[in-house]
């Protein structure tokens, strides 16, 4: 399957590069057999430090790319450095493990992701046992201390609590020192703050950005939110129907879209300082099948400005100005 794609990269610092990622799955049996095409042509580059947004809608294909970079999938094709370093399809337990401490999630449904049986000083101090991070007393201490760090003071409150005993903001804070435990160099952040209030959702970003510039992390923040991937992010990847469509810095990707697709989100999303209801683009086809994806752009369909060179090949990923990348003929 050949890769004509620019892969797009910002620093020579890279914790993540990700280089002509697919992803196929097939479902069906017999003759009903059929392929779905969740991430296809799929390039992506983590500096250092950085915090790099996600965003498309559901089904889009972006938790399947944070969950083949978690090795949770294995990717039909493509390759994935960590640290400069390609990870192999197949890893030995030992790699696995030294795999697993380098790179951490956080889940968006921080109930689902806690086993309801253990305590929170279980949940904190396993991943340091199985690590061999500490031990004895020293368990405990790094424990609490990680509680402090995620805003859940004093820690002798919540140790000993179990998952249902806490609030889903709580929960949550327990999933994020869970992942900063081990140390890793990359976060993927799969809609972190998408299961809580309104009202928390703030203080959790807030805390991860924090997190980030203590400990010198990386986040792949996945979110269908594009408010919240400008407020948290240092650059924009757009998503659509399994390709990536826009790539750029987080004020331009919303200050000037390149894609239609992104103009579709930005006019989608709430407006709160005008008291307006957000205006839309006016479409006449959903979000089309992955099994079945239509010739050409995958979102002609939907394109307010699409022309008959549209149906044609797929667009590759085009770099239109420095930094900015864009799948559009259009552009």
């Amino acid at each position: 399957m050949p890769i004509q794609v620019s892969n797009p990269q910002v620093s020579p610092d890279k914790v993540l590069e990700i280089q002509g990622l697919y992803k196929q799955f097939a479902i069906g049996r017999w003759g009903r057999r059929r392929i779905v095409r969740a991430v296809n042509d799929f390039n992506l580059s983590l500096s250092r430090g950085e915090v790099v947004a996600l965003v498309g809608e559901s089904g889009s294909g972006k938790t399947t790319v944070a969950r083949v970079i978690a090795r949770l999938y294995k990717p039909t094709a493509g390759t994935i450095r960590l640290n400069g370093t390609p990870v192999p399809e197949k890893l030995s337990r030992d790699d696995l493990l030294a795999f697993r401490r380098q790179v951490q999630m956080i889940f968006q449904d921080p109930f689902s992701s806690l086993n309801p049986l253990h305590s929170v000083r279980y949940t904190l101090s396993r991943p340091l046992k199985i690590h061999r991070l500490a031990a004895g007393r020293e368990v405990e201490e790094r424990v609490k201390d990680m509680l402090e760090r995620c805003g859940l003071t004093p820690p002798e409150l919540y140790i000993d609590k179990l998952p249902h005993e806490l609030s889903g903001g709580q929960r949550q804070r327990v999933g994020i020192a869970r992942a900063l435990s081990v140390g890793p160099a990359l976060i993927l952040a799969d809609e972190p703050t998408s299961m809580l209030d309104v009202s928390i959702r703030l203080d959790i970003m807030n805390l991860m950005l924090d997190l980030k510039d203590e400990e010198g992390l990386s986040y792949l923040f996945i979110t269908h939110d594009l408010a919240g991937a400008h407020y948290v992010a240092d650059r924009i990847a757009i998503m659509y129907a399994s390709y990536l469509v826009e790539l750029g810095p987080s004020d331009d990707v919303i200050n000037e879209p390149l894609h239609p697709y992104t103009e579709l989100l930005k006019s989608a999303a709430p407006k709160p300082e005008s008291g307006l209801k957000p205006e839309r683009i006016s479409t006449t086809y959903d979000i089309p099948d992955l099994t079945n994806l239509p010739p050409g752009c995958p979102f002609w369909p939907r394109c307010p400005y699409a022309e008959d060179r549209c149906r044609g090949e797929v667009p590759q990923l085009r770099e239109i100005e420095p930094g900015r990348f864009t799948r559009c003929v259009l552009k």
